[in-house]
């Protein structure tokens, strides 16, 4: 079974590599579901570790739905990848109706030609899993990383069994919520790749800070938060 490790640092990267895993996921942000590691992480991991590292393409947290704007920056990470010896990419679009976006989709996919290409989490949110699995085998990716739309992948195994061995192509790697308490539950159901993080928190500051920098209310999968232009400008015109 392959063991990929979702990792947010270089010290977890490290850890990964030392643990015995066969390669990470890197990425930022767990908290929001992550999002596309800095340039100097990724260096940093590749010049570190050994083992393959596939990144995680999505510029920003919320949904799986992207602007011109964010769809271009997508590709130029992508293309930053490749130069940097990135052995794959982990990304995925999809239409506000929770339907494949497959022309975008294809898009990516394309751009990481030399890379594997895992399309993420996104397919937890879909509307027919099993006819958007057969789209994905179509396009030839080639891990499918998923929980089973549920909460944890253990709470999924129902569907994720349908799922393993659907098509020949794509590997079905279960993630979410798995732990040395419940994987063999995925050996045992055959399945050849899984994901987790593995993450324990460490205390880093002697007591909690007097204020908190965490937003909750910027937390949201259905709405998006952007710099208001009518908000900015009603301010600049009292001081301008």
């Amino acid at each position: 079974m392959l063991v990929e490790v979702c990792a947010n640092s270089l010290e977890s990267a490290i850890n990964a590599e030392r643990a015995g895993a066969d390669r990470i996921e890197l990425c930022s942000e767990l908290a929001v579901g992550g999002i596309t590691p800095s340039y100097g992480l990724l260096r940093a991991v590749k010049e570190h570790i050994s083992i393959p590292v596939h990144v995680l393409i999505r510029p920003r947290s919320g949904d799986f739905t992207y602007s011109e704007h964010e769809f271009d920056i997508m590709l130029k990470d992508i293309t930053l990848c490749g130069e940097l010896g990135v052995e794959g990419v982990v990304s995925g679009v999809l239409h506000t109706d929770f339907t494949l976006d497959v022309e975008r989709t294809t898009t990516l996919n394309e751009a990481s030609q030399g890379m594997k290409f895992t399309f993420h989490r996104a397919f937890d949110w879909v509307k027919d899993p099993k006819q958007t699995l057969k789209v994905l085998e179509d396009l030839n990716v080639d891990y499918l990383l998923t929980s089973g739309q549920r909460k944890s992948a253990i709470e999924g195994l129902p569907l994720l069994k349908d799922l393993k061995g659907l098509f020949p192509h794509i590997t079905i790697m279960p993630g979410s919520g798995i732990n040395d308490a419940n994987v063999r539950s995925f050996l045992e159901e055959g399945f050849e790749a899984i994901h987790l993080s593995g993450t324990k928190f460490h205390r880093t500051l002697a007591s909690p800070p007097q204020i908190s920098m965490n937003s909750v209310s910027f937390l949201n999968d259905d709405k998006l938060g952007v710099s208001n232009f009518e908000t900015i400008k009603a301010l600049v015109d009292k001081v301008k």
